[in-house]
């Protein structure tokens, strides 16, 4: 088992997770300042983390 990869995945699902739940965020909004702070905090590190975890994945070479 490769460490790599595994948290590659790991970090792909948390991405994934947190780009759904700031979508969620969107769809549900109202207005007001701290909706669009929760909503670009979530965006943005569900981003960085899915992000990561794609190229880490890709990077990360098979050896047997």
């Amino acid at each position: 088992m490769n460490i790599k990869r595994i948290f590659g995945a790991l970090l792909t699902i948390i991405g994934i997770a947190g780009l759904i739940y700031a979508a969620i965020l969107f769809v549900n909004s109202t207005g007001g300042i701290h909706l669009t702070k929760a909503l670009s905090i979530f965006g943005v590190l569900g981003l960085l983390f899915f992000i990561t975890g794609i190229n880490l994945v890709k990077s990360t070479k098979d050896e047997s």
